[in-house]
This record gives C-alpha cells, structure tokens and sequence, in this order.
C-alpha cells in the first residue's frame, strides 16, 4: 500500500528546504497543495516536476474520501501548503486523520514550523508550552481567553497583520497589560524581526509603527516573572 508524506515547506527563506522533501517530492505519483499557484514557485525553484492537486480548507472535506482511496490503490501522495508543516492550522488533520483510519501509513517529515523559532527565540519558558494557532475570529473567542486567563505555561498564538493590534488590545483584558510577550514577525524572511516586552508596551509600538508581516505571539504564563 502506499503512503501519504506530509512535507513541510519553508516558511520564507526557499533554502529552508530539506534534501529529503525534494526528494519525498520527486518521487510521489502527486502532490496535493494549498495553493498550486504558490506551490509552483518552490517545485520550479527544485526542479521537482510531479503533478499537483489542489487541496485547501474548502474542498479538502469533499476530496478526503476520494484521496484516501487512491492511497489505497497504490498511489504515492504527498501534501504540502503554502508554507510551514501541514496540519499545523494549515489543511492536513483531516487527511492524516482518515489515513489513520483506514490504516494508511503516515509519514511527517521534519522541517519549517514558524511557532519553533519564535518561542526559542522569545527568551520565555519553553520547557512546556501551548500552542493556540488562531484564535476563533468571533465565536467562542472571548470564551477561550477567559479560559487560558489562568494558564501557567508559555502560551503561542498565530496573528495577521490585520488584526495583531485588536488581538493585543484583547490579551490585556484578560492577561493584564503588564504580561510579558515576544513577537515574531517575517520568520527565515529579510525583514526578520522580534520584539520584547510587555502587552502595553507592544500596543504602543504598533500604534506607531503598522505591522506588516505574518506574526507568532509568544506570551508569558500566568505568574511567569522574566
């Protein structure tokens, strides 16, 4: 039977990529990505010619069942996004999941995860942490702040540029303004950057400054003193 390979891809910086997923790459019958048009730039750049599917947050509830049974059928598959590990808030749970169902093997290659670099480098505890991804945009988002207003380990949220500010802003309400945080922004990327300090002092550097980049907050556990 064959297998489904779950391929990081760099979260910036194209030399991020591994000799083992180029050649992961190269040797499936396809690759399913989040975006072909993305995807494209990075198989130019390897050389790597294998035809690819789309497969994103929209279809991959109709296209699971069908990409399973090619699986099955002998139909080496692997599964990139635009960047980073699939399944990490990027399409990829639901099909690791129906593969491990229907007793496919899984293999996940090491690689590009963005919320790694940013907690090592955020000089926070990184000996046990939680890894939020997004929070829900509406509902259920104040629920779950309320909720990790008492948690003591080292908290990681991904962020847009749009809404890094408002979410800030939030964090203060239910964390307090004098939380320690570190920012990640444009990871591997030119304008690579990390900011330190505490939510008031981060809200007043975006006030001045607009963000602009891909962020990873890392904030400070409830009684963590830095």
């Amino acid at each position: 039977m064959a297998k489904l390979y779950l391929v990081p891809t760099p979260i910036g910086n194209l030399g991020d990529m591994t000799f083992r997923a180029v050649e992961v790459l190269k040797s499936v019958n396809v690759i399913l990505a989040e975006d072909t048009r993305v995807s494209g730039i990075l198989l130019k750049h390897y050389e790597i010619d294998t035809p690819m599917q789309s497969y994103h947050q929209h279809n991959e509830h109709s296209m699971t069942e069908s990409v399973v049974k090619q699986i099955k059928r002998g139909r080496e598959t692997a599964i990139i996004t635009d960047a980073g590990t699939p399944g990490i808030s990027d399409p990829g749970f639901l099909l690791s999941r129906a593969c491990a169902a229907e007793g496919v093997e899984i293999q996940c290659l090491p690689g590009a995860t963005a919320f790694v670099p940013a907690l090592v480098n955020s000089g926070l505890p990184n000996d046990k942490f939680v890894f939020e991804g997004f929070l829900p945009a509406k509902k259920g988002r104040q629920k779950r702040l309320k909720a990790l207003s008492s948690e003591d380990r080292t908290m990681i949220f991904y962020e847009s540029p749009y809404k890094i500010l408002k979410t800030l802003q939030q964090f203060t309400e239910h964390f307090g303004s004098d939380r320690e945080v570190s920012i990640s922004r444009e990871i591997s990327k030119i304008y690579e950057e990390t900011l330190h300090g505490t939510l008031d002092e981060m809200i007043a550097h975006f006030d001045i400054k607009k963000p602009k980049g891909e962020f990873v907050i890392v904030l400070a556990g409830s009684g963590v003193k830095v």
